[in-house]
């Protein structure tokens, strides 16, 4: 039987493979989605539903190695790097460790602002544009501190961010509490993102794929990739647990697995998978007025108006999947050393998911020089979200030969040699 073909096939049904299906069915192409689940059940569904340009200084600063193994000795820090013998894993920390470098951080951030940025000038117009209903709202995102240290050592990311055109503003601690009534007495002060946004990402990612269907895509959900079958560089078919799919052109956007997918075609993906944990409840009161990072010990609260979640941490552990207790209880002990009332009454959801942590922080978007009709769209760590309108951009862009906005050099899966 002939494989069902489409313009193009995008292969991952998450924040990233929808965005980009809305915006190629936009100009005029025939789309299909696969995804393994329920599309949006991965990172997509569970993460703190932020809108961040606040976040495009990288992990890959000086000092950030000898932090990371300092924290090994402890399984509930805000970063976590299992110790277990994985040669993957650990090639990726030492490709990461060489990039923590000043001037490395320096050009990675000036190219995750422009994605960054440009994401935030176009997702509200997607919103608007396509109905989606998301409980999207500008209020900013507020760093809070305890450690007069810690917000010390902060400042200078306020004079980085503004050299890349990003607001950031501190504030004493009373204007903090002030500002915060949820907040426990006692801060140091905050540093103010005004420009950030928050959205619920669980029905930003339905929205998307409602409107993949009402546009004519298609999505193939509970559908497991198995192989792909093709020759003299172009990928013929992909074969799944539901029959064999084929497109003009194929779009990998599998965050974390793409690396697994990805050696089935002889390709070497540098991401890592990155363990994220969150926990939804209903609102308690007081209840956050904006969004908040408690600072210390790294917890993203985000409160909506039909919840509230904890959510943040990094855990390096490879596939291991279910949930670990204690990062899930470093969420609620970070809560309640900042807030008045930290947990809601009514327990919806504990949740893990991966991140694709791509090696140098930028993520990979574009075509593969091995296979003529392959692109990924991948590696974008923790800010899938916060990058995915302009990834869609860029991607129907490529696809269709026009000349994109964003200079595609920079997120090329060639400067790996892919």
């Amino acid at each position: 039987m002939d494989a069902a073909r489409s313009d193009v096939l995008v292969l991952g049904g998450g924040v990233i493979g929808l965005s980009c299906a809305l915006a190629l069915l936009r100009r005029g192409a025939s789309v299909r989605v696969l995804d393994r689940g329920e599309a949006g059940s991965g990172a997509s569904h569970g993460n703190c539903g932020t809108l961040t340009p606040s976040h495009a200084i990288p992990l890959t600063v000086p000092g950030m190695p000898w932090r990371a193994m300092r924290w090994m000795l402890r399984s509930d820090a805000p970063l976590y790097v299992n110790p277990r013998p994985d040669w993957d894993r650990w090639r990726w920390l030492l490709g990461f460790a060489r990039r923590c470098r000043l001037a490395g951080a320096e050009r990675t951030a000036l190219m995750r602002a422009a994605i960054l940025q440009r994401s935030w000038t176009l997702l509200p117009q997607v919103l608007a544009e396509e109905g989606i209903e998301c409980e999207y709202a500008t209020a900013g995102n507020l760093y809070v501190y305890r450690d007069a240290g810690a917000l010390a050592r902060d400042h200078a990311d306020i004079e980085w961010l503004q050299r890349l055109g990003i607001a950031a503003t501190a504030l004493p601690a009373a204007e903090v509490e002030a500002m915060e009534p949820a907040l426990l007495p006692g801060v140091a002060g905050g540093i103010l993102h005004p420009d950030d946004a928050q959205l619920r990402p669980d029905r930003l990612v339905d929205g998307l794929a409602r409107r993949v269907r009402e546009c004519g895509g298609a999505i193939e959900k509970g559908t497991m990739i198995e192989g792909f079958r093709g020759a003299d560089r172009q990928i013929d078919a992909v074969r799944t647990s539901r029959g064999e799919f084929a497109g003009e052109r194929i779009l990998m956007a599998l965050g974390a697995w793409t690396p697994r997918l990805a050696s089935k075609l002889d390709l070497r993906v540098p991401i890592q998978p990155g363990k994220g944990y969150s926990i939804t409840m209903s609102r308690p009161d007081p209840c956050p007025r904006r969004a908040l990072v408690l600072r210390e010990p790294s917890v993203c609260v985000t409160a909506w108006g039909s919840g509230y979640r904890l959510g943040s941490t990094m855990e390096f552990s490879g596939y291991i999947e279910g949930l670990n207790r204690t990062r899930l209880d470093a969420l609620r002990r970070g809560a309640a050393a900042y807030l008045r009332a930290p947990l809601g009454r009514e327990l919806q959801e504990e949740w893990w998911g991966w991140r694709p942590m791509c090696v140098d922080e930028v993520p990979l978007i574009g075509p593969v020089k091995h296979w003529k009709n392959l692109l990924l769209a991948t590696g974008h760590g923790m800010l899938g979200v916060s990058m995915s309108a302009a990834t869609a951009e860029l991607v129907a862009a490529l696809i269709a030969g026009d000349a994109p906005v964003l200079d595609p050099v920079p997120y090329a899966p060639a400067r790996f040699g892919i």
